[in-house]
């Protein structure tokens, strides 16, 4: 349940709600929007009833959740979230470009990359130092070397990073160097994981499964709030399918009917949806005009000698194009670039 506050209410009046929540062993969040703050509760809805909260200064309603994901859900919070990362934002009117290697191969590589994605407009770089690879043979990332390199052509371009993280172990190794940490598709149900994240207090752009329902999805970042990060960006990547022509199936109905359950940004990654280089331009320009709030996309300085995904991904030229491709579109739904 959640008990939303008046919009004059003060911080002892807050405090106070939160204070008689935990008394009785409920967990606690304070969530501070723009127009109204909430304290939302877990624990026996029939508890919560007997004390009397809306009697309590400045307490306007106390209200049940219904939904299973009550962190995420719009019933908490009406307005969208928006994140901000070194004065780049996620989820406002700035339709966030991520782009980048899947994978850091090595220092000319990522800073080719990173000035190309800077030069055609892009604040987000990504770069997997840690890839997971269907076969133990395939290139497994930089790993540490790789975060280094990601955190020096952010010093160097003022780009926000993202990269992926596999594990607790990696995940604590990326704190000191990545700006933003992406939990991949086959790590969505890593509970560990995602609670280690939720811990971490830094934004995690968490990939929707291979064959998750958006409820699962959505389950999926409620672990990571819990522990009281409420920064999550979902990514919607594709999901597995009959479909054997395109690597996944966008599920592009997947980014509004998700906007409407939820507050967090929904963006979409084009590149993994169909490991086809040349629907990687139409797909992003379909995201953006279904209101996706950015994109994912892969870049390669020479996408014929990529380690990893090189068929998929967008050489700087094409990147450039892309770009400018999806600015009147961008303009069309009321979002910048």
């Amino acid at each position: 349940m959640v008990v939303v506050m008046q919009p004059q209410a003060t911080e002892e009046h807050i405090l106070g709600v939160d204070a008689r929540l935990t008394a009785v062993g409920f967990r606690t969040q304070v969530i501070y929007g723009v127009k109204r703050t909430v304290v939302a509760a877990v624990g026996d809805r029939r508890v919560i009833e007997s004390l009397g909260l809306e009697a309590l200064p400045g307490v306007e309603k106390v209200v049940p959740i219904m939904k299973p994901f009550k962190l995420a859900s719009r019933e908490v919070k009406e307005e969208n979230t928006v994140i901000q990362v070194k004065g780049a934002t996620i989820g406002g009117k700035e339709l966030a470009v991520i782009a980048g290697p899947c994978a850091v191969e090595s220092r000319e590589q990522l800073m080719e990359a990173a000035w190309a994605a800077q030069e055609a407009g892009a604040r987000f770089l990504r770069g997997g130092a840690f890839k997971p690879r269907t076969s133990p043979y395939s290139f497994q990332g930089m790993e540490e070397q790789g975060l280094k390199l990601l955190a020096e052509a952010s010093e160097l371009t003022g780009m926000v990073t993202v990269s992926e993280v596999i594990d607790e172990e990696s995940l604590a190794m990326a704190l000191d160097y990545i700006d933003i940490l992406q939990i991949g598709t086959r790590n969505m149900q890593n509970f560990r994981l995602l609670k280690a994240a939720g811990k971490s207090g830094k934004p995690i752009l968490l990939k929707r499964g291979l064959s998750a329902t958006v409820e699962e999805w959505l389950m999926a970042a409620e672990y990571v709030m819990s522990e009281g990060n409420q920064n999550v960006i979902l990514c919607e990547r594709g999901i597995r399918t009959f479909e054997s022509y395109t690597r996944n199936t966008l599920d592009l109905s997947a980014v509004p009917l998700v906007q409407g359950l939820s507050h967090l940004p929904v963006v979409v990654d084009p590149s993994h949806a169909t490991g086809k280089r040349d629907l990687v331009l139409p797909m992003a320009m379909a995201a953006v005009a279904a209101g996706a709030s950015g994109l994912l996309v892969e870049m390669h300085p020479d996408p014929s000698r990529a380690l990893c995904d090189g068929p998929q991904s967008l050489s700087p030229r094409e990147f450039a194009q892309l770009m400018e491709k999806i600015r009147p579109v961008a303009a069309a739904v009321g979002k910048t670039l």
